[in-house]
């Protein structure tokens, strides 16, 4: 079966610009995008980082990702890093070590999201074990080291967020800022929340790192150390979903200025791998199956699984079986949700003699997320804890594989992806022995300095615009 996609580049999104300014569909201000001619020619001569402009005469389309960028929140020096995360940058790699100079070679790693997995077993034809095989087999024909899965980094996020929720309801009498926790491992939430919303929300995320940057950190430091090589050593890519995890991996934070690395080096989207795998002109059957890698050092083939959930990684189902236990002594075994405005806006209560004892909320959507705030400045959110996500149906719809024509979500290829992904066997991170024996060799126990390190970190108001502005219709 050959691989029949587009041979045009997947793009983060699709903008259309009109020629007046107008107000952005998913924003409540005026959009301060530059509408000039010379504007736009310029955007259409130099192309955009990972996204194309296409120009319109009436209509202004702006997805998610747009409206970050309408405020002018992506400085210059971040659009220079994000434009280096794609399939050159690899090839580079990939063709550096092919030289004699040794020196100059990095051990390539690559780590694929859960999420991912499920648009390949589509387009592969396969079910999500064996189509994890044939990903793994091929990034290893084409120069590849190691393939990781990311559950294992999702597993130490939502445990980290489920002991912090505990320790913040346990407080929240004299902490106005312990509820609500807003859950923080989708890129694009927060990148919102710190750019626009500010303070009146940045208190209440939750200072776990997500999935993406704790594989990062697992990554470079510890499989680093069981490789006996240096951080900088290791060109380390994740495969994801979501075009927004690019920028994630570029915050400060992340980077180490000694060793001028990051934890994460590039993120590449599902669809810009399928299209790798076009330009090597392969085909499914030639590709030989291969195991996924474990950080331990040695090959994994127990079998993919994933965390409770509709498609994301489970926090809110996790954090309230877990909280309802801890706070209340109550075994919560089967999750139902309320649906509220949507299927995108939903709850979840626990009740005791008539009481509600905890109460959490799934947000996805930048419409629902403009509910959610609203609600939030009247003080009128109830909930104790809100799982956030931009993209309208978690992650699974992310538009780095998701998106369908005129920059719409591919609702049956959603579905299909829905369905491959909730046959896979869950597994919980309290009883993944993986992940003790990481706290333990990794981290030097749960509550160790290095665990705060490597783990955790801190999300604050960036509500004025960085010093250095792109023109604002740089899209990322």
């Amino acid at each position: 079966m050959a691989l029949n996609i587009s041979g045009a580049p997947y793009t983060m999104s699709e903008v259309s610009i009109g020629r007046k300014k107008e107000k952005c569909a998913n924003c409540t201000k005026q959009c301060n995008k530059k509408q000039s001619d010379e504007g736009i020619n310029s955007l259409q001569e130099k192309g955009v980082a990972t996204g194309e402009v296409k120009e319109s005469t009436s209509v202004q389309q702006v997805l998610l990702s747009a409206c970050l960028a309408c405020d002018g929140c992506v400085s210059e020096n971040e659009s220079q890093r994000i434009s280096q995360q794609n399939l050159d940058e690899i090839n580079h790699v990939l063709a550096l070590n092919k030289k004699c100079d040794t020196s100059r070679h990095k051990v390539l790693v690559m780590s694929v999201c859960p999420q991912s997995l499920p648009f390949f077993a589509i387009k592969f034809q396969l079910d999500v074990p064996a189509a994890a095989k044939k990903l793994c087999g091929f990034l290893k024909s084409v120069g590849v080291h190691y393939v990781f899965d990311t559950t294992v980094a999702a597993s130490f996020s939502i445990l980290e967020s489920q002991r912090e929720f505990v320790q913040r309801f346990r407080r929240k009498l004299h902490d106005s800022n312990a509820m609500p926790m807003f859950t923080s491992s989708c890129p694009g939430w927060i990148r919102y929340a710190e750019r626009v919303l500010g303070s009146l929300v940045t208190p209440h995320i939750c200072t776990a790192r997500s999935p993406q940057q704790i594989m990062g950190s697992m990554v470079k430091d510890y499989f680093a150390r069981q490789q006996k090589l240096t951080p900088d050593q290791i060109f380390h890519v994740v495969v994801a979903p979501c075009f927004d995890k690019k920028l994630e991996a570029v915050r400060e934070e992340y980077y180490n200025s000694i060793l001028e690395t990051r934890d994460v080096d590039c993120v590449l989207t599902s669809g810009e791998i399928l299209h790798l795998m076009e330009q090597s002109q392969v085909t499914v059957e030639e590709v030989a199956p291969a195991p996924l890698d474990h950080v331990f050092g040695e090959t994994s083939d127990l079998g993919v699984t994933r965390h409770e959930g509709r498609g994301s990684e489970g926090f809110l189902e996790h954090i309230f079986k877990h909280a309802a236990k801890e706070l209340f002594g109550i075994d919560v075994q089967e999750i139902v949700y309320k649906t509220l405005r949507n299927r995108d806006f939903q709850e979840v209560v626990l009740e005791r003699d008539g009481e509600t004892l905890l109460q959490f909320a799934a947000v996805y959507g930048f419409r629902n997320i403009q509910t959610l705030v609203h609600r939030m400045r009247k003080g009128k959110v109830p909930y104790h804890l809100v799982e956030v996500l931009s993209c309208p149906g978690g992650c699974l719809s992310g538009r780095g594989q998701a998106e369908g024509e005129g920059g719409r979500p591919d609702r049956p290829l959603v579905q299909q992806m829905e369905e491959h992904y909730s046959s896979l066997p869950v597994r919980l991170p309290e009883t993944n022995p993986e992940v003790q024996r990481l706290y333990e060799d990794w981290l030097d126990g749960h509550d160790s300095p290095h665990a705060e390190q490597c783990l955790h970190t801190q999300y604050k108001s960036h509500t004025q615009p960085p010093s250095h502005i792109l023109n604002s219709d740089m899209q990322w």
